[in-house]
């Protein structure tokens, strides 16, 4: 990777989800969302169908985040438990 590193924003809803993790959970995810600014793309992530964005897995937690190239900047739109909704409304 190059040595410019990139800029990690969280959506205003992605604050609010990872505020309402249980304490441990949250944890692990920092880690991982940090590490996006040197990688956005770690070995994890996978295109989500039918749109731009990204998941990357976390055990049973899930990361969507959308890349701008241009700008240099991953945005995570969303932090939430694998479920059915996971994914709704991010499309």
């Amino acid at each position: 990777m190059s040595d410019s590193s990139w800029r990690v924003d969280l959506a205003p809803a992605a604050q609010r989800q990872l505020r309402k993790l249980p304490p441990d959970a949250a944890a692990r995810l920092r880690g991982p969302i940090l590490a996006l600014a040197r990688n956005p793309r770690p070995p994890d992530t996978a295109a989500l169908a039918g749109g731009p964005f990204c998941r990357l897995r976390v055990g049973d937690l899930r990361i969507v985040s959308l890349i701008d190239e241009a700008a240099r900047t991953i945005v995570v739109l969303r932090v939430a438990r694998r479920n059915e909704s996971t994914y709704r409304r991010v499309r």
